[in-house]
């Protein structure tokens, strides 16, 4: 099946922290069953900044409008470069969605942490880690513990330091904005999610599922993805 000229056929995938790009896959296999080209970015995850332009540089090579779309610490990231010329939307996947002059950190401390929660104190380096025992059942509960222990061992090394840099110019104020709230998400307090969106007026599907939303329920996850492709090519 190949998109038709009335999509933007784009998309570019976004990971967060305790993750890499390979956590896509599934997704990807997904798009592209339909039509869509996808770039998966493999985020340094050093700083805001560092992400951003690694994002900038992959929607650079874009040969039209795309769909932008960022897991987690991801969401801080497609806020951040969302306003590149080529993205027609953006998709937020139990994802921050800061503010201009807010940080992904702010938000995070907006709810307490579920007892599942097993993100781990800076270390000397500034680097911040998951606890591993804690890995399967507070960040990747609803896929198996294979597939979460293999995300464990490929995750970056994420940097506290972009947590808590603000944002400068917050893209879902300019470009047509969804959501996937993951209802199950112990490392994202849903309701954490649910405000975000509802103050930027994000368009919002519910999903059962854990913080790895896009693993185990990657159709879902895909639809809204197509949702904005297909209704973003009318604002073109």
């Amino acid at each position: 099946m190949s998109t038709s000229n009335s999509k933007v056929k784009n998309v570019v995938l976004v990971h967060g922290a305790f993750a890499d790009g390979s956590g896509y896959k599934a997704l990807y296999q997904v798009l592209t069953r339909k039509g869509y080209q996808v770039t998966v970015v493999q985020n340094p995850l050093t700083s805001l900044e560092d992400d951003v332009n690694a994002t900038k540089v992959a929607l650079d090579r874009q040969d039209g409008p795309a769909i932008l779309a960022g897991h987690s610490w991801g969401g801080a990231v497609i806020t951040e470069a969302g306003t590149h010329p080529k993205v027609a939307a953006l998709v937020y996947i139990a994802a921050f969605q800061p503010d201009n002059g807010e940080s992904a950190l702010q938000w995070l401390q907006t709810a307490p942490p579920a007892a599942e929660n097993g993100v781990l104190a800076p270390d000397e380096k500034g680097i911040v880690y998951y606890d591993k025992e804690k890995f399967h059942a507070g960040f990747a509960a609803d896929i198996s513990r294979e597939e979460a222990e293999f995300m464990y061992a490929s995750q970056g090394a994420f940097y506290a330091k972009g947590f808590a840099t603000p944002i400068t110019r917050a893209a879902w104020r300019e470009k047509p904005a969804y959501a996937v709230v993951a209802t199950e998400d112990k490392s994202i307090d849903p309701e954490i999610q649910r405000n975000m969106y509802k103050r930027s007026n994000t368009r919002v599907t519910e999903v059962k599922g854990s913080h790895v939303v896009f693993m185990s329920q990657p159709e879902a996850v895909g639809q809204v993805i197509v949702d904005a492709s297909e209704n973003a090519s009318g604002q073109q």
